[in-house]
């Protein structure tokens, strides 16, 4: 757990309690309903979500066909980002049928990265516990919550192969994993290419070690997330305890800016996710044999055409 302990009240001479402030590894619970915590990062997550949909709804309402204010700012945004992903995908219909999810994330990771940082460390609740009274704010970025980091990468990489599946169909997707064509191949191909019986059981495994590596996207995307959200948490808090005044305000615009880096990172990498799983390797594959077969085709025949002019060139000589 790590504690950065900001004293509210020190005279412990006149019989009054020492009020701690603890940023903790976990959120903690402001309220319940029944036996279901209700966690500041919760809250803070409701409230991100509620702002999105009200900044969602005025745009619409104001949208025209000549943008203006806002409307052109948002333009602006998402035609950079739409750009931004066409680099990735490298094809504007997979694009727009990605954009949606990754743009959606991307904003509601900022408002949870910006929230968590915002100067509202005066409002919270005074919880009385076994080591005396303790202070819960009751906004704590959801992205400081590790919960919330590793359900938004669950939501990704499970996205993905959903997506995979609508754009290539289940069983290529499932061949990704559990590899059944290759091992079929060593049955189709032995007497052709008698190496398959070695490079077929190899295709197999590392279909399984697919399987390893989405579980790895998982714990990479939602620990990258939850620690660098976190430590500027923690950073900050630090900082205003050792010095309230001037000192944390340029690392108070860090962490903006590291929150806007780190949306756009987690965006980022959800593109290319979606955009490998609707991706048809088999079929690259054998485009790829068929152009090299076609130019063997053509130097071949380049070679056949060299040879009978030089056959009518010896002619005419004799």
């Amino acid at each position: 757990m790590a504690k950065t302990n900001t004293t509210e009240n020190s005279n412990t001479e006149t019989g009054h309690e020492e009020l701690a402030h603890e940023i903790t590894l976990f959120a903690e619970p402001i309220n319940h309903s029944k036996e279901f915590p209700i966690t500041n990062a919760l809250l803070t997550s409701w409230v991100a979500v509620l702002a999105l949909i009200v900044i969602a709804l005025f745009l619409k309402s104001k949208i025209k066909e000549i943008p203006k204010g806002i409307q052109n700012v948002f333009e602006i945004i998402i035609d950079g980002a739409l750009s931004l992903c066409d680099q990735v995908t490298g094809d504007r219909k997979l694009s727009l049928r990605i954009f949606p999810i990754a743009i959606s994330a991307f904003f509601f990771i900022l408002a949870n990265n910006w929230l968590g940082i915002m100067p509202f460390g005066g409002f919270g609740i005074i919880h009385e516990g076994e080591h005396g009274l303790s202070f819960i704010p009751f906004l704590r970025g959801g992205t400081a919550d590790i919960n919330t980091t590793i359900a938004l990468s669950i939501m990704g990489v499970v996205g993905a192969n959903i997506f995979g599946i609508f754009s290539l169909g289940f069983w290529k997707v499932l061949n990704k994993y559990v590899n059944l064509k290759a091992l079929g191949d060593i049955f189709r191909k032995v007497r052709k290419d008698p190496t398959v019986i070695i490079v077929a059981p190899i295709t197999f495994f590392i279909g399984l070690i697919e399987i390893i590596g989405e579980f790895a996207k998982i714990a990479s995307l939602s620990f990258r997330l939850f620690g660098n959200v976190f430590a500027g948490e923690v950073l900050l808090v630090s900082m205003t305890a050792l010095v309230a005044y001037v000192v944390p305000i340029p690392f108070l615009f860090l962490e903006i800016l590291v929150g806007v880096i780190q949306a756009l990172i987690f965006s980022i990498l959800l593109v290319v996710y979606f955009t490998i799983s609707a991706s048809d390797h088999d079929h690259e594959e054998e485009h790829e044999h068929n152009e090299h077969s076609k130019n063997e085709n053509n130097t071949v025949q380049e070679n056949l055409e060299v040879l009978r002019d030089h056959g009518k060139k010896d002619a005419v000589v004799v």
